[in-house]
């Protein structure tokens, strides 16, 4: 775990102030043709090591459905008690009815494809064969938002959609320290597993030269009957940052008061790499 931590002494600029970095996050949000009407933002980025807080806008304490940001949980989960054996392995098919909406989910599925397209039912198997009482210690060990397993009322099977706009919630800050614990080596699960799970998680794109690991979330609210509210969306991009020595932390939340016709979660990974830019260069020694 040494190699993927955060050592030595360097110099860092200090954080961004508030006023400068609400100017770029107001900036970014135009570049990237952000939808107007946001009900609630959150960005934060942390060091690994120390916790220090280098970025941070709006309100991160409020828990929201994680969504396919759980994947990186239950990625950890499955290398852990050794469900998942590798990138490529094992490989699963659809199950009956499964959604196979988007054409990326249909036929069978890899650890690596599933995280890259972000493929629900492969979820659903993996959670099926850890079964309840197994992921509600993971889930306790993990310390990892409501740990509400509960699913909703009128949802069918709740252990295949806990987390899908469901009983589960994570607020922005403890999605970060959980991936700071996960990347500290102070989860109850084994060093290969984080290994594992990182390897899933590596992107393509390099913000001031540093690499980036993350996993983006897509989701709706709830009406009062419990159906899904179309015109309250929301998208996470959760992950870290490496370069050399150094490993930083991000969240980035989003949601909206009114139906958009993208996924908010695409949109919340080109808003947190375009705001994660300057503050990682900021960290450079």
């Amino acid at each position: 775990m040494d190699a993927r931590r955060t050592g030595g002494a360097h110099r860092t600029r200090p954080p961004l102030t508030r006023a400068s970095f609400g100017l770029l996050l107001t900036l970014a949000a135009a570049v990237l043709a952000a939808p107007a009407r946001a009900a609630e933002d959150c960005f934060l980025a942390t060091d690994l090591e120390s916790g220090r807080v280098l970025a941070k806008q709006g309100l991160c304490a409020t828990r929201h459905p994680p969504n396919s940001t759980f994947k990186i949980a239950l990625a950890l989960m499955g290398y852990d008690a050794g469900l998942l054996k590798s990138e490529t392995q094992p490989v699963f098919e659809p199950p009956e009815g499964a959604d196979l909406s988007r054409p990326q989910t249909r036929g069978p599925q890899t650890p690596r494809s599933w995280m890259e397209h972000s493929v629900v039912w492969y979820s659903q198997v993996l959670a099926r064969e850890l079964g309840a009482e197994r992921m509600g210690g993971y889930l306790k060990g993990f310390a990892y938002g409501n740990e509400n397993m509960g699913g909703l009322k009128g949802e069918g099977e709740p252990l295949a959609r806990f987390w899908l706009s469901s009983s589960l919630r994570i607020s922005p800050r403890e999605q970060i320290d959980f991936l700071r614990r996960m990347l500290k080596g102070t989860l109850p699960i084994s060093a290969e597993a984080v290994t594992a799970t990182e390897r899933l998680l590596a992107i393509e794109e390099q913000p001031a030269g540093w690499l980036v690991f993350g996993k983006t979330g897509t989701g709706n609210g709830r009406h009062a009957d419990g159906s899904l509210d179309r015109a309250r969306p929301f998208g996470w991009f959760v992950g870290f940052a490496r370069k050399a020595a150094h490993t930083v932390v991000f969240v980035r939340f989003t949601s909206l008061d009114m139906a958009t016709p993208e996924p908010l979660g695409p949109l919340a990974r080109r808003q947190a790499i375009a705001i994660l830019a300057p503050v990682l260069a900021a960290q450079e020694p």
